[in-house]
């Protein structure tokens, strides 16, 4: 009997592949090509860019690096607007005054700009106009009857060098009125010259200080502005104090970018840190992390801290839809260094450890914003080890070192005193420069030792001068090379006298024996 067997083929058409396509808020690969949300091309939506018209807005592109006050000028694209000078502090080199050092870390970047609002005088007058501005022209003019927002983040030292102050915005029709005043440091405020407009401006508290606040001012200009001025209002400001403030991050953009603007809440470093765009109740939000959706952020801020990475959202209102352009979170590191000195048998605290051993540490502190400090400490314990001194004299010559005076060569172990008052242990390492006089030769043109002089290295002698006497004490001859010509087989007497390179000079003294 013959058995027939059918075999029955059917064709699997994955359902994904002929019908889903991406949904771009679940967080789900739908239509698994690997690419999820908003990173699937299925997933089309414009993205906005918040553009500001302020070039450089964080002062990082540099012409030059600063490396005193007044030093704006190396900051691409801004000019010292004031005749009273504006001061870049950029971690490339210059740090700021010592006096009034700027909050750390800087809110975007490694640098940031200085500026005082009067400055300390009790007796004359025009001191208290002492104001100081920063200027730039514009990417593109602010249009008339356009509102805009310019936003910035402004340092406090501390509640005297830093009060509360009153943050204004100047604007011109033309760069041409960059700068004003010139060389008159009593000029005042930019509307003191009729080139000038005043835009805005906000006051700011620092409370007690150490601390950056952001801030805004809102704009609408009546005129096309191409020019800006930045800095303290027009009031002049006597004080006692100096008084003291930085700027960092600038943004000037039109508010209807602002609706997909993300800010920051709290510091970076915070772990209450949160970002937000400004509220619309007409408006449906979600919220991407390297653009996958975060499943339930639908608010205009998100509700809690997700960790550092690229974050976007998404507006939803009627058919448009608008996504923002990506904001990098990133977790300040300050990483610095220290060199402490202590004596034998004292410690040093770093942190939990408790050092009293020379070398190389490193640790992590918590700043006051709770980020993380990494510190490279150098530690030199003074008595631990021998520091060497090695010294090379002429023959004879004295080496004093301390009140104390050194001729023969070897080593010498000597306890000096440091500047904290304990001991530094010192090797001090004695030599000679070494020169070799033969006491034979034989000048008979064999051209092995056929002339008698003394040998020492180039980097050693710089010139002798050598005397050889017979027996009876009778100078022979006197020069560089002796060949012993017409002197019969004996024992000769000479005085070499050799300059060294260090500029000393020493006789040797000794005898020769003179074969034919």
């Amino acid at each position: 009997m013959i058995r027939i067997r059918y075999v029955f083929m059917v064709c699997l058409v994955p359902y994904f592949l002929s019908s889903q396509i991406e949904i771009c808020d679940n967080g789900i690969d739908d239509d698994n090509d690997s690419l999820i949300d908003i990173n699937d091309d299925d997933c089309v939506c414009q993205v906005v860019s918040s553009v500001s018209l302020i070039s450089n807005p964080s002062f990082e592109e540099l012409d030059c690096c600063p490396t005193d006050k007044s030093q704006l000028s190396c900051a691409t694209g801004w000019k010292q607007a004031s005749a009273p000078t504006t001061d870049l502090i950029h971690l490339c080199d210059w740090g700021g005054v010592e006096d009034y050092p700027p909050p750390i870390p800087f809110p975007d970047g490694e640098a940031v700009l200085g500026f005082r609002d009067g400055r300390l005088s009790s007796s004359n007058p025009l001191d208290a106009f002492w104001k100081e501005y920063a200027g730039a022209c514009l990417t593109s003019p602010m249009l008339a009857d356009t509102l805009y927002r310019f936003e910035f983040d402004l340092g406090f030292v501390d509640a005297e060098i830093s009060p509360p102050i009153n943050i204004s915005l100047f604007g011109a029709t033309s760069c041409d009125a960059l700068p004003f005043g010139v060389g008159d440091v009593a000029f005042g405020c930019p509307t003191n010259s009729l080139d000038w407009i005043r835009l805005g401006d906000v006051w700011v508290d620092g409370g007690s200080g150490d601390t950056w606040i952001k801030a805004f001012i809102d704009v609408i200009p009546d005129q096309d502005i191409y020019a800006i001025a930045i800095g303290p209002d027009c009031d002049p400001v006597p004080s006692s104090e100096v008084i003291y403030y930085y700027f960092d991050d600038f943004h000037l953009i039109d508010l209807a970018s602002f609706d997909l603007q993300i800010t920051e809440s709290l510091h970076p470093c915070d772990q209450g840190f949160t970002l937000s765009i400004p509220e619309n109740i007409d408006f449906e939000y979600q919220w991407y992390l390297s653009g996958i959706a975060l499943i339930g952020e639908t608010a205009a801020e998100l509700s809690r801290n997700y960790g550092a990475g690229t974050y976007q959202v998404r507006i939803l209102s009627g058919s448009s839809c608008r996504i923002s352009s990506p904001y990098e979170y990133i977790i300040p590191i300050i990483n610095s260094s220290d060199t402490i000195t202590i004596c034998v048998g004292e410690s040093y605290v770093f942190g939990e450890q408790v050092l009293m051993t020379s070398g190389a540490y490193v640790n992590t502190f918590l700043t006051r914003d709770a980020c993380d400090s990494i510190v490279a400490l150098e530690l030199e314990v003074i008595g631990q080890q021998y520091d060497t001194i090695e010294k090379t004299i002429a023959p004879g010559e004295v080496f004093e070192f301390r009140d104390n005076n050194y001729t023969d060569e070897g080593e010498y172990a000597l306890t000096v005193p440091s500047a904290l008052s304990c001991d530094s242990l010192l090797l001090l390492k004695l030599s000679h420069y070494k020169v070799y006089i033969p006491n034979v030769f034989s000048p008979n043109n064999d051209r092995l030792t056929d002339g008698f002089q003394p040998y020492g290295a180039l980097d050693v002698v710089t010139s002798y001068d050598m005397k050889i006497f017979d027996r009876w004490g009778s100078l022979i001859f006197q020069g560089a090379v002796w060949d012993g010509s017409d002197y019969p087989t004996d024992i000769y007497a000479y005085i070499i006298e050799v300059k060294f390179t260090n500029g000393k000079s020493t006789p040797f003294y000794g005898s020769l024996t003179l074969l034919r």
